[in-house]
């Protein structure tokens, strides 16, 4: 079945090649309401005119009614019908207009009009105000009317245009805009059948540790050919590549103030599917929502207590060294790999590492210190294990990974273990404490003291390295995770 659907009022209208697409007319698509449960179609809606109640109106809106995904969708629609509706967006598209005239060579002294192809200018010189608009204005071919105005330019209008009204000139801009868009692949030789499912990788070359690897990523792209899906990694720049694709992993690490949350968040209201998705990144990355979650749900956490910067002082460091005693872990809510914790021995060392933290964040956990010599991993997707590992700590250190002051670290040494064979108690909270989050891809850290297992925090980013987490499962973790993925395209989920 053909990934993406065209839509045209005439068959005639379609000038290009149709490989790789199911190509309907308007009254077609109109009149079909049989119902298709199977992997969701994308909807490439060209037809003459999109005003309100009009033919390429109505094609998005029952689109979107039987859970395709069109473009433009029907607020897209909308947000053109009036100046006034999105004149919101023009001072940003204008100032952007003016720096890149500002950098012509031959400069320019009469109105003209730029069309855009799928984010893609017909006049190379506009690449950034193109894809600026097509970013906020998700239409496959718009125009845009450009004025003088006194010493600065403006956008008079933006217009979608009718595939009928793209000049014959750039036709092919039009149709190599729109095979880049789709990824449409033909045939392979060999006979090899094209993919049937894109993924995007997000990962950073720069990072100084990631949750993934070079030989981790290798792992997925040749698994992925045997499932038909071609996994592509990208990395920061690659936001706008987004709707290119059909899903989205990310394998950098993750926070609610950075890139990762706004593609996670990009990717989800594009229709992808998407790990790890924004709630769960909200939810995991903040230590606080988790040690109120878990305890709302009477799952076993070390004995935690909450500090406001504006309580912290004598009174309440008293009432910590009765509550938890020594030595004392401070965590910000936002820390991951070890970083962001202070491990306070006496009360000296408790005022100074919880006044620094709370310099950064107005709420801040204290919790009772539990050695163990490893921490339990279990990492589970969709709810159901998929590993479990235990992560020795660094050699004469308390954490699993040591951090230098110079930025250089050093980690435990670890062990896996098949499901069968670990601890059923271990896997068993573990899938719990991961259902409370959701149904992405989690890593559940336990410690198991005397007094029993102990849930230390659940992260929605965990590592898959090559002959670590995959020691046992081998090419199936891949193949587990990429189907889940496939599961999640197919239902829309």
């Amino acid at each position: 079945m053909p990934r993406y659907t065209i839509i045209v009022d005439r068959l005639s209208d379609w000038k290009g090649p149709a490989e790789g697409f199911n190509l309907i007319s308007a009254n077609a698509f109109l009149t079909n309401n049989t119902k298709d449960k199977r992997r969701p179609t994308r909807v490439i809606n060209l037809c003459r005119r999109y005003e309100y109640l009009s033919a390429g109106y109505y094609c998005s809106l029952l689109a979107e009614a039987r859970g395709q995904m069109p473009m433009p969708t029907v607020a897209d629609v909308l947000s053109l019908q009036r100046k006034n509706l999105y004149d919101f967006a023009l001072p940003e598209l204008n100032a952007i207009l003016n720096r890149t005239i500002k950098r012509l060579v031959e400069p320019l002294t009469e109105s003209f009009s730029l069309t855009v192809f799928f984010g893609r200018p017909d006049n190379e010189h506009f690449k950034r105000l193109a894809s600026e608009c097509f970013d906020t204005f998700r239409y496959p071919i718009l125009q845009l009317d450009i004025e003088p105005n006194n010493k600065h330019w403006e956008i008079s209008a933006i217009r979608p245009l009718g595939l009928h009204h793209v000049p014959v000139d750039v036709t092919p801009n039009f149709y190599d805009s729109l095979q880049a868009y789709t990824r449409t692949r033909k045939e392979l030789s060999g006979g090899r059948p094209p993919a049937l499912y894109n993924l995007a990788i997000l990962m950073d070359p720069e990072e100084a540790l990631p949750p993934s690897y070079m030989p981790t990523f290798n792992k997925f792209k040749r698994v992925g050919l045997g499932l038909r899906m071609d996994v592509e990694l990208i990395t920061k720049k690659d936001y706008r590549r987004l709707p290119e694709f059909d899903a989205l992993f990310i394998r950098t690490n993750t926070s609610i103030n950075h890139y990762t949350y706004q593609f996670s968040r990009k990717a989800e209201q594009e229709g992808l599917a998407v790990i790890d998705d924004p709630t769960s990144i909200l939810r995991c990355t903040n230590k606080v929502f988790l040690h109120e979650l878990l305890q709302r749900h009477d799952l076993p956490t070390p004995k935690t207590r909450v500090l406001n910067r504006l309580d912290f002082g004598p009174d309440i460091v008293e009432q910590l060294e009765a509550d938890l005693g020594y030595p004392i872990v401070l965590k910000i809510p936002d820390g991951s790999f070890s970083r962001g914790m202070h491990k306070a021995e006496n009360r000296e060392q408790l005022l100074e590492g919880g006044a620094d933290l709370l310099k950064h964040s107005r709420l801040i956990l204290a919790q009772e210190y539990v050695y163990t010599p490893y921490d339990w991993r279990v990492g589970v997707i969709n709810g159901e294990p998929l590993f479990v590992c235990q992560y020795m700590m660094s050699r004469n250190h308390w954490q699993i990974v040591n951090h230098s002051k110079d930025g250089t670290f050093k980690q435990g040494a670890w062990k896996t273990f098949a499901i069968e064979d670990a601890p059923a108690e271990v896997v068993e909270i573990g899938c719990k404490a991961a259902r409370l989050i959701g149904d992405g891809l989690y890593g559940v850290d336990l410690k198991q003291t005397d007094k029993g297992l102990m849930i230390i925090e659940v992260n929605d980013n965990p590592s898959l390295e090559t002959q670590v987490e995959d020691k046992v499962l081998k090419d199936e973790l891949y193949e587990r995770i990429l189907k889940d993925f496939i599961r999640r395209i197919e239902t829309h989920k």
